[in-house]
């Protein structure tokens, strides 16, 4: 857009936005251009920043993305920390509310349960553990000198200076941000840790289920990793039982490779979905995708390597581009490094140095534990013996409301009591699946929760070792510090070679414990033996035969082959197996994958599920249908690709008919507790088609949300759901295919009371015509995959609670997108609440080793976290039409592409 139209556009909104706020607030003073452009960071010219040793040389290229060159390390991140917050501070002040548990000081009572349950965690407290104990003087050299540059910044800017979303809260409270501390940075590598902490809703979910189902029931929605037919990571090796050391198959050479419970637990359940997920939510299929294929594969003659993490959608985005460079790279300033970091931490988290590059997808080990205890007011029951809690007073301090005090209380060995953290989770355990009577004043069971990121590590070190390792030793000791969030860690470097590793702090459970209930914890035969898998035995390789490696959460690791537990709770490989496939049905017959090749495959948004499903529904003989409606929809599946393209009309029908196959199949069958709060689940009862006959070119009214039937939840949808059906698709007459909740619970052997396979996929064909109808329209000739799927970027507070026009201020979209559950092109949905995006590709990256200037990336907003800068959403069109743009590393391409120079002076 020219720069005219643009400034022209930005006044009128203003404009608009002040005429609002004058008639319905009476603050339409605070609103002006010059208000929105206050926070606008300066990028050219001159500016002083105390504490450098000597200046420093930021340039930022038609995006806005920094590129900063310093001569010490310290420089570098203090002016690291300056641009940040330049850019994002509101979003980094947000941040650290949220992991310190104050979130209530900015936005009032209505975050005061919130914080009950993160001081109770007590994140801000483990990382001052690992300030004060655990990280090293040059860690917290660098994580001085960052702060020092954001404290800079926050000297000179206050109120909308610092960004828009302060004059939006100075109409509310008189709320001024703090300097920022080290604590601040090193306490997000939790929140990032919770949101990619496992399988602690799947062990939640089966106690709940316990209620309703048998335990092959249970069994049934839980199937096993499909070993045979999704390869995991890492498809040989072996655990040395004399040395402990994992020993890899034998390896290729880079350049010669040849191709071959009850309430209590429900209550907790709310107050999971209830906190602000800034990475992104939880469930089954949600994840990331990365793969590196050797040289020997390409048409570079050297590695390529792509990553995209799958994280909620926000704006900003999650991440934020940069790179951090020493002019001269020595022992003394080790850094010339680009990628995506966080905002509020120093370092790069994802990308390339000089020498390597490196991706991360979610491991997904099993991390957490839930621990029924027996309690009194002050003590808990541990091997027979009543045993006092640690106890500690946390005040909670709330803008415009007084402050409340909460005591938590904390076990030894099983972690600070979650449930203490609502009011209706007072009587606890009463149903609870262990082989016990309930005991305590309560007659029921409080709930702790164990956890390895409640115990200080390293993880803040190792960044900065990843951002300066050269090879694959120096990069293999880096991830033995990567503790939490455990990561799958895919590895090339500039000689040719390709690798993996596992890291993580991953704890090792006693003979019998698999993870996946809550377990007794007044029985110290389930407590943690205080042993972590050793390093030297996760599994890992280096330069594999197959030529290239592939991570996206599937197994790491046929369990039948190696000795400990990682999880039990695997996301099942459908994305994983779908880019094994695609990189095979490259390079057979000597074909070889191109920069384009790998962004290509970023954007496959194959149905791996319509492929099993589809010939089913295209068998169905529909009943009764009256003018062929149904059968009009259904035949938008003959021919169909299975590729969920934005304006495909088969990919909506298909994946209405998917939801609706999972509402009838298991929707009344699950505890209501596992029902996602304030979701609906249909438009209309079992066996009520609507009046499709009738339309007259007119569409019905669909209640979008209302009264549900309380027996009544939702699958998500995600690649577990795949499993299910896909198993019983087979049996025709599977209990799971009645849609009368009265005939599955039911002994009854008669099989009229029983629908079949065939029954409930016609059924679910016919309301998928009639929703779409409802949705839209009639004509199936209109329908589209993208008007169902549709991604708003939403302001992670303002955006989601704030008042309509503010919403407006700060929000961006819709876009409509191709892709879909599953899919390489993860741009995720949740069939317990819709067709809109909750999860998406939130970057993508492909690094080119061979020249890294020719590498390619994108944030899925801007560099900005400023309203209406050029740079807010400025990359967000070409993501979502599944572009990339140029990644210029080396000085002089930098220097070249640079649109706005500054130096930061003494």
């Amino acid at each position: 857009m020219p720069a005219r139209k643009k400034s022209r556009r930005v006044r009128l909104i203003v404009i608009a936005i002040a005429l609002l706020l004058v008639a319905g607030i009476g603050y339409g003073s605070y609103w002006s251009v010059s208000t929105v452009r206050a926070s606008f960071p300066q990028t050219t010219g001159s500016l002083q920043l105390k504490g450098l040793s000597a200046p420093v040389d930021v340039k930022r290229d038609a995006n806005g993305i920094p590129q900063i060159y310093a001569d010490t390390s310290e420089d570098l991140f203090r002016a690291q920390g300056y641009v940040q917050a330049q850019d994002r501070f509101y979003e980094m002040d947000v941040r650290r509310h949220l992991t310190s548990g104050r979130l209530s000081e900015m936005f009032g009572k209505s975050q005061v349960e919130t914080d009950a349950f993160l001081r109770t965690l007590n994140w801000q407290g483990v990382a001052q553990q690992e300030w004060d104990k655990t990280l090293d003087s040059t860690t917290k050299a660098y994580l001085q000198a960052y702060t020092d540059g954001v404290n800079e910044y926050l000297k000179d800017h206050s109120g909308a200076a610092i960004s828009l979303e302060y004059a939006a809260l100075s109409l509310s409270n008189n709320y001024k941000p703090q300097p920022w501390s080290p604590i601040d940075s090193v306490a997000w590598l939790k929140a990032m840790a919770w949101d990619l902490r496992g399988n602690m809703q799947d062990e939640i979910d089966r106690a709940l289920m316990t209620s309703r189902l048998s335990q092959a029931q249970i069994k049934q929605l839980y199937p096993a990793y499909p070993y045979d037919r999704n390869l995991p990571i890492v498809d040989a090796g072996s655990v040395d039982p004399t040395t402990g050391d994992y020993k890899p198959a034998a390896p290729g050479q880079p350049q010669d490779l040849n191709s071959t419970v009850d309430s209590q637990l429900a209550g907790i359940s709310q107050i999971i979905d209830q906190m602000p997920t800034l990475l992104g939510p939880s469930g089954s299929g949600i994840g990331s995708n990365s793969w590196v294929v050797s040289g020997a594969y390409t048409t570079t003659g050297k590695p390529l390597l792509a990553n995209d993490p799958h994280l909620a959608p926000q704006v900003p985005s999650v991440w934020y581009q940069m790179g951090l460079h020493c002019r001269t790279v020595s022992a003394a300033c080790p850094f010339d490094v680009a990628g995506y970091t966080f905002s509020g931490m120093p370092g790069v988290v994802i990308g390339h140095n000089q020498n390597i590059a490196w991706g991360m997808t979610n491991l997904g080990a099993d991390v957490t534990d839930l621990y029924l205890e027996k309690v009194t007011a002050n003590t808990y029951l541990y091997d027979g013996k009543q045993v006092p809690f640690t106890t500690r007073k946390e005040t909670i301090k709330v803008a415009g409301g007084s402050d409340r005090t909460i005591t938590v209380r904390e076990t030894k060995d099983d972690g600070p009591i979650i449930s203490d953290r609502s009011d209706e989770l007072s009587k606890v355990g009463q149903t609870a699946p262990v082989n016990d009577p309930p005991g305590g004043v309560n007659s029921g069971y409080a709930v702790a929760l164990k956890w390895t990121a409640l115990t200080p590590s390293k993880t803040m070190e190792a960044v900065f070792e990843l951002d300066k390792a050269t090879n694959f030793k120096s990069f293999q000791a880096a991830a033995q510090d990567f503790a939490v969030p455990s990561q799958n860690l895919i590895y090339a470097d500039t000689k040719g070679n390709i690798g993996y590793q596992a890291p993580g702090q991953i704890p090792i459970r006693q003979k019998g414990d698999d993870g996946t209930y809550p377990e007794p914890g007044w029985d110290s035969h389930y407590t943690w033996t205080g042993d972590y898998i050793p390093q030297q035995s996760m599994p890992w390789e280096l330069n594999p035969k197959r030529g290239y490696i592939v991570t996206a959460n599937q197994a790491v690791i046929d369990q039948k082959k190696y000795p400990y537990l990682l999880t039990e709770d695997w996301d099942y490989g459908t994305r994983s197996q779908r880019i094994n496939n695609l990189i095979e049905s490259k390079i057979k017959e000597g074909g070889k994958i191109s920069m384009d090749d790998m962004q290509s495959m970023q954007n496959d948004d194959s149905s791996e599920i319509a492929r099993t499903l589809v010939p089913y529904l295209q068998n169905i003989d529909i009943k009764n249908d009256k003018g062929g409606y149904v059968r009009q929809a259904q035949q938008l599946l003959d021919g169909w690709d299975y590729n969920q393209d934005s304006d495909s009309a088969a990919a909506a029908y298909f994946n209405a008919v998917w939801r609706n196959v999972l509402k009838l199949a298991f929707g009344n069958k699950l505890p209501k507790e596992l029902r996602p709060k304030g979701q609906c689940l249909r438009v209309l009862p079992v066996g009520q088609t609507g009046p499709i006959d009738n339309l007259d070119g007119k569409s019905p009214t669909v209640e979008e949300c209302g009264e549900r039937d309380p027996a009544e939840a939702q699958p998500d949808g995600g690649d577990r759901w795949f499993e299910v059906v896909s198993d019983i698709l087979k049996d025709p007459k599977s209990p799971w295919w009645t849609m009368s909740t009265t005939a599955f619970f039911s002994s009854d052997p008669d099989p009229s009371h029983h629908s079949s396979r065939d029954q409930l996929l016609a059924q679910a064909m016919k309301d998928a015509r009639y929703e779409l109808t409802a949705k839209l329209g009639k004509d199936i000739d209109t329908w589209s995959w993208g008007r169902l799927h549709k991604l708003e970027l939403k302001n992670q507070t303002l955006g989601t609670d704030g008042p309509g026009v503010v919403k407006w201020v700060f929000n961006r979209g819709p876009w409509q997108l191709g892709g879909g559950e599953a899919a390489v092109d993860a741009t995720g949905w949740n069939a317990a609440g819709g067709y809109d995006v909750d999860w998406v590709p939130s970057m993508r990256m492909i690094v080119n080793l061979q020249d890294f200037d020719k590498s390619r990336w994108i944030n899925l907003t801007g560099a900005s976290g400023h309203a209406y800068d050029a740079h807010y959403t400025d990359q967000t069109d070409k993501w979502a039409a599944g572009e990339l743009l140029p990644w210029y590393f080396s000085e002089g391409a930098v220097d070249k592409a640079a649109k706005a120079k500054m130096v930061l002076t003494r």
